[in-house]
This record gives C-alpha cells, sequence and structure tokens, in this order.
C-alpha cells in the first residue's frame, strides 16, 4: 500500500493539479461508490482551506482598495483639494502604513493557508488514485470471472446445440422405422410434442403422388 502511494506521489510531483473538490469530474468518480470516510475527512478539509482562501483575498482587496482611496486623498491634498472635514495627510499616511502592514501579514497568511491546501489536495488526489486503482483491479477480477462464465457457456451452448442436432436426427430415425412398420395412419394416433421433419418431406411426397 505504501510503495504504491508512493509511486502515486511521484506520478504528480511537480504538476499542477486542480482543486479536486470544485472539478465535477472527480465527484462524478464516487457516484457508484460512494466516498470512503477518509477522503470524505480530507474533502472536507480542501473546502475548508479554501473558503479560508477566499476570506483572505477579500481582505487583501478591501485593504488594497482603502489604500488606493486613501493615496488618492494624500495626493489631492498635496495638490490644494483637502477637504475642511478631511484626514489630515500625516493621518492617511498613518493609516496607509497600517494598510501596508496588513497586506504583509495578509499575503503571509494567504501563502501559508495555499501551501496547506496544495498539500491537503495532493494527498486527496492519492488517496482517490488509490481508491480507483481498488475499484478498477476489483472490476477487473470481475470481468475475468464473468468472460470465463461466457466461454464455459459457449462451450455448453455449442455441446447442447450437438445433443439437440443428434436427438433430432434419432427421432426423424425412429419415426422412419415406425412409419414403415405402421403405416401413416397409425403415426397421426402418436401425440408428438416434436414433429420430425420428415413428417413434413411424408406430406410432401403423398401431395405430390395424389397429384399424379
Amino acid at each position: 500500500m505504501a510503495r504504491r502511494d508512493d509511486r502515486y506521489v511521484q506520478a504528480i510531483d511537480g504538476k499542477k493539479i486542480p482543486i479536486l473538490t470544485l472539478d465535477q469530474k472527480w465527484h462524478r468518480l464516487f457516484t457508484q461508490t460512494g466516498v470512503s470516510a477518509e477522503i470524505k475527512r480530507k474533502e472536507e478539509k480542501v473546502n475548508e482551506l479554501l473558503k479560508k482562501q477566499g476570506g483572505l483575498q477579500t481582505r487583501q482587496k478591501d485593504i488594497k482598495r482603502l489604500k488606493n482611496k486613501l493615496m488618492q486623498e494624500v495626493l489631492s491634498s498635496m495638490e490644494g483639494e483637502e477637504k475642511p472635514k478631511g484626514r489630515s495627510r500625516e493621518e492617511n499616511g498613518k493609516l496607509i502604513e497600517e494598510c501596508n502592514e496588513k497586506l504583509e501579514e495578509g499575503g503571509a497568511a494567504l501563502l501559508e493557508v495555499e501551501k496547506k491546501l496544495e498539500k491537503e489536495n495532493r494527498e486527496l488526489m492519492v488517496l482517490s488514485m488509490e481508491v480507483c486503482y481498488d475499484l478498477m483491479q476489483e472490476n477487473g477480477e470481475q470481468i475475468e470471472q464473468i468472460d470465463e462464465w461466457i466461454n464455459q457457456m459457449r462451450i455448453e451452448l455449442k455441446k447442447n446445440v450437438v445433443r439437440k442436432q443428434q436427438k433430432e436426427l434419432y427421432n426423424q430415425e425412429l419415426y422412419t422405422y415406425m412409419h414403415d412398420i405402421f403405416g401413416p395412419d397409425v403415426m397421426e394416433l402418436f401425440d408428438l410434442k416434436y414433429q420430425p421433419k420428415l413428417k413434413a418431406v411424408e406430406k410432401e411426397e403423398n401431395s405430390g403422388g395424389e397429384k399424379k
């Protein structure tokens, strides 16, 4: 199990893995089998980190928007457009510094979350590959069993076709012997569920004789 996991890790090493929980094709992998408890836990962890990432990204955008507004106010004040009730240039400068600090902190936090998200997503990928491999192995074994059953049925079918032909031939021979001994009138008394082909031939011969 561990060696197989290592092989999967090596297979995806250096490759950009899309976030699996956002991919409908990934969800369809488990429509017939359901999701294992381990994969479910990993899926929840990925979604939790995604939510955290989204929150941090929104916060970063809000801070950048505020910083741009403050910088615009500073530029306006430098051009002599400072409003009487507006913040002073020093106050705006201090707020801009605070925005820079928050952006730096938020950037570091966002980077940390993204690293964790990538790690959890890769682990989810490995777990998914493991489950899919096991399912394919199990299905492969069942396919072999079904294929073996089909081949056996083909052999039995061929044997039964031969048996059927032999019994049909034997019935025709019996019918011929009985017909020769008892005659056609007596043969009509037999309630045969299976009428030998010879009887049809006999009728054709009789009808042909009557025409003559």
